[in-house]
């Protein structure tokens, strides 16, 4: 782990297809404190419903088991240079599948609490045609009342938001602003709201996960 990039050398593990034998991709980005083996879980999840073929998980590991130390509404210079390492590292993957044979329009970036709003924030600020976004409790990063747009197209790039509301750390305003600024760049966007949820992943939740991963693969598919 090095200062001023510290996720670089950390370890990215998968699990189902091999990743030059697949031809669909979900990079799953684990919570603060959490790990890429318990977020490969959400993996056994998904396969169990899935009817795609020949798809791959990955998952990085954060250093520390935090991709930046601070809210994500936090001033950003806070969160540096953390951040900006965790950003590069999910490009890494990402470059690392394109490499391997799997089209950006076939990967599909996936996160929870930490990692989902590392996953929106990735998403928009490497705008491209990816198979889809799932954020489980996130939203974009940077302060309440800042700037949150970026340039780029998303090119109907489908994303699903699902939050519990009220949650301990993510308002439910970020997620709408969120939806508004993918909106914006050009995704098709569902977000869900979960009254009275706690701070975790529903079944309901992982259901609808699970049904939108299916039709955003099969639709590529057709």
């Amino acid at each position: 782990m090095t200062a001023l990039d510290p996720h670089a050398d950390q370890p990215v593990i998968h699990t189902g297809s091999e990743p030059g034998e697949a031809t669909s991709a979900v990079v799953l980005l684990h919570g603060r404190g959490a790990s890429a083996q318990s977020i490969l879980s959400l993996a056994a999840e998904f396969h169990r419903a899935a009817t795609v073929q020949k798809l791959t998980y990955i998952a990085p590991q954060a250093a520390s088991s935090t991709w930046y130390p601070n809210s994500f509404l936090a001033p950003l210079e806070s969160n540096e240079p953390w951040l900006s390492s965790a950003l590069s590292k999910i490009e890494s993957v990402v470059s690392g599948l394109v490499d391997a044979g799997i089209p950006r329009e076939r990967i599909l970036i996936c996160g929870f609490s930490q990692g989902a709003c590392l996953a929106t924030e990735f998403v928009s600020s490497h705008p491209a045609r990816y198979a889809g976004l799932i954020a489980f409790t996130g939203g974009l990063i940077g302060p309440l009342g800042s700037e949150l747009t970026h340039d780029g197209n998303l090119a109907g790039t489908p994303a699903l938001l699902m939050s519990g509301d009220p949650d301990p750390h993510v308002p439910w305003s970020r997620v709408e602003e969120s939806a508004a600024i993918l909106k914006q760049m050009g995704a098709i966007v569902k977000s869900e709201r979960f009254p009275g949820r706690p701070h975790t992943i529903s079944l309901q939740e992982l259901n609808h996960a699970q049904a939108f991963l299916n039709h955003i693969f099969e639709s590529h598919a057709a």
